[in-house]
C-alpha cells in the first residue's frame, strides 16, 4: 500500500504538469485577435476595476506569474508580459483576478494569507518533528508532526477556491471589456483549466501523503 501511495503522490502532479505544459505550448503559438500583450490586458482589466495604483512589472522566469497582495504589483513573467498570444491574456487575466480578489476582500484569499507564516513554519518543522519522534520512540511527537504535515493540505484546500474564482474573474472581465472573442475564450477556459489541475494535483497529493503516514505509524500503535 505504502508503495502504491508513493506511485500515485509522483503520479498525480505529473499528469497534472504535463496537462500544463501541453495547454501552454498550444496557446502561447496562438495569436490574440486584437494583438494586445499581457502587460496591455492587465493595465485595461485594473484601470476598469479602479486599480490604477496596481503596478505590473516584467519578472524572470517561466510562468512566475503572480500577485503580490503586500505591494500591491501584479507580476508577469517576460512571456506574457511582451507577448500577445492567448496564453499571455489568460495568465494576465487570471493574475488581476487575484488583485480584484484583494480589493473586494474575498474571504478565501483573506483566510489563504493570514494562515501562509503559520502553515509555511508548521510545514518547515513538521518533518523534523516526525523525525525527532522516531528517534525518541515517542509516537505522540509522531503525530504532531504528522499534524503539522497537514496544516500544508489546508493550506491548498484554501487555495484551490481562490485560484478558481480568480480564473472566473479572468473570463468575465475579458468578456466584459471585449478583449477576447468568444472562440478565444474558450481557448483561455481550456488554459485556466489546465492551471487549475496543478493545484488539484496538489490537495490530492497531501492527502496522500497523510493518509501514508497516517497508515505507516497507524501500526505502531496496535
Amino acid at each position: 500500500m505504502d508503495f502504491i501511495l508513493l506511485i500515485l503522490m509522483l503520479i498525480i502532479p505529473a499528469i497534472a504538469q504535463v496537462l500544463v505544459s501541453s495547454s501552454y505550448g498550444k496557446y502561447k503559438n496562438i495569436e490574440n485577435e486584437k494583438k494586445i500583450t499581457g502587460f496591455e490586458v492587465a493595465r485595461k482589466i485594473l484601470d476598469q476595476n479602479d486599480l490604477k495604483e496596481i503596478y505590473i512589472v516584467e519578472t524572470r522566469g517561466n510562468l512566475t506569474d503572480h500577485y503580490d497582495p503586500k505591494r500591491k504589483v501584479v507580476r508577469l513573467s517576460s512571456d506574457i508580459y511582451h507577448g500577445t498570444s492567448i496564453a499571455s491574456l489568460s495568465v494576465a487575466a487570471h493574475e488581476c483576478g487575484h488583485a480584484i480578489q484583494d480589493k473586494v476582500g474575498y474571504a478565501y484569499m483573506r483566510i489563504r494569507s493570514l494562515i501562509f507564516p503559520i502553515v509555511q513554519f508548521a510545514t518547515g518543522l513538521s518533518y523534523f518533528v516526525i523525525f525527532l519522534g522516531l528517534l525518541m520512540e515517542s509516537l505522540d511527537m509522531i503525530w504532531l508532526g504528522i499534524v503539522l504535515v497537514g496544516t500544508g493540505l489546508v493550506f491548498q484546500l484554501v487555495t484551490l477556491p481562490v485560484e478558481i474564482d480568480a480564473s472566473k474573474r479572468a473570463k468575465k472581465e475579458l468578456e466584459n471589456i471585449d478583449l477576447a472573442s468568444s472562440k478565444e475564450i474558450e481557448g483561455v477556459d481550456n488554459m485556466l483549466k489546465a492551471a487549475a489541475s496543478t493545484y488539484l494535483a496538489g490537495v490530492l497529493s497531501s492527502a496522500l501523503e497523510i493518509i501514508r503516514l497516517v497508515l505507516l505509524f497507524g501500526d505502531k500503535n496496535d
